[in-house]
């Protein structure tokens, strides 16, 4: 139904493409912005198309950046030596709100999924072995705990376990079919503390 006129629905329309913002939300954003002085309005929609045009893979550990190296990467007080590997740039930042992890990352950007058509080759697992040939002790593997974190955790294991670099694995306290993002700071903690050896 057209209720406000074109221009009106195809801004409820475009933001509510967007995940998590159902009609409700986007209704709401869409009067909220309409509602903003023209200045702001525009400076939210420049962050956003400069943020598109300048963000980039970390040449290191493909978390999102504007940098060649983000800020975890280029941190020299980090242990190099051990990495988490992550499913996504938010999984990173839910441990990094710990404050408690002092090593570095590897972000997959997905997991593996053979149901969606998402393999080995869809992620970025390449990046993480040739990162490997480095200096690593050991890969600490923070994948979700739904199925295709469970098969990505066992296909990275028995890539690494031949190398002889210790592979383990974030231990329970995250809930089976829970995305890392949602979860408290503490319960991340715990289940990092409590990782075991695959």
């Amino acid at each position: 139904m057209n209720l406000y006129g074109g221009q009106v629905n195809k801004l409820i329309e475009e933001l509510e493409s967007l995940p998590g913002i159902g009609s409700k939300s986007a209704q709401r954003l869409a009067f909220h912005l309409i509602g903003l002085p023209e200045e702001k309005v525009n400076r939210i929609a420049n962050s956003m198309i400069e943020a598109r045009k300048n963000v980039r893979y970390c040449s290191c550990c493909c978390t999102l950046t504007d940098k060649e190296i983000c800020p975890v990467c280029a941190n020299k007080s980090r242990d190099q030596g051990t990495i988490m590997v992550v499913e996504s740039p938010r999984d990173l930042a839910a441990y990094e709100k710990t404050g408690r992890y002092e090593g570095v990352y590897h972000v997959l950007h997905g997991a593996i999924s053979p149901m969606m058509g998402i393999g080995p080759g869809d992620i970025k697992l390449k990046e993480l072995i040739t990162r490997l040939e480095g200096d690593v002790n050991e890969v600490i593997i923070a994948t979700n705990s739904s199925l295709e974190g469970e098969t990505t955790a066992m296909y990275i294991s028995k890539l690494i376990k031949p190398t002889g670099i210790k592979v383990s694995r974030i231990a329970s306290g995250v809930p089976v079919g829970g995305d890392l993002e949602y979860i408290d700071e503490v319960t991340l903690f715990r289940a990092l503390e409590g990782r075991v050896v695959l």
